[in-house]
């Protein structure tokens, strides 16, 4: 049996959570979500606690166990806690700012990039090569850090891009180096 799916899950106090036809749905101190459940996954609320079966033993049903079990349990943190992901600009010029309800970037391109956040997540920008991005869905706040790290990844020779902070960049040699071993 898969270890994580059979955990239950605890429900703290002040979190709701109802299943109806298999759909998930867990309100909480910082909003709601939802989700639909695989059909071969069954989900019960006993007491305080939530609990995860599969309907049968074949691989795919077994995956499905541990990977819904996973989902709620992220959606019982995401409404009490929440997420956030933190990004950090590297490079001279490069800048970050909020200009209304987009985020305003320059990141090297002849243009600048305007960025919206998707329902659901919210943006600052503590300083100019700092960017936060919370919401109650890890799912969605994971997407949104991956697309503005995507706007202009680090390179691997003066580290300079988009990166999530304490995130390590395997730096090269540069044409310096490779010319001066030819010798």
């Amino acid at each position: 049996m898969s270890r994580i799916g059979k955990k239950p899950i605890q429900i703290p106090k002040g979190v709701a959570v109802g299943v109806a036809n298999n759909l998930v749905t867990v309100k909480g101190p910082k909003g709601e979500l939802k989700a639909s459940v695989h059909k071969n996954v069954a989900v019960e609320v006993k007491g305080a606690e939530v609990v995860v079966t599969r309907r049968s033993d074949m691989k795919e049903d077994r995956a499905l166990h541990g990977l819904w079990r996973a989902n709620i349990q992220n959606m019982v943190i995401g409404v009490t806690e929440g997420y956030a992901k933190k990004l950090e600009i590297v490079g001279v010029g490069y800048r970050a700012e909020i200009k209304g309800k987009k985020l305003h970037l320059l990141v090297g391109y002849s243009h600048s990039i305007l960025f919206a956040a998707p329902e659901g997540v919210k943006l600052e920008a503590p300083t100019q090569t700092n960017i936060t991005i919370s919401g109650i869905d890890k799912q969605l706040v994971g997407l949104t850090a991956a697309k503005l790290r995507s706007f202009r990844p680090p390179e691997p020779y003066k580290g300079k891009g988009i990166k999530y902070e304490g995130e390590y960049i395997r730096r090269k040699a540069g044409k310096a180096a490779a010319t001066a071993g030819a010798k």
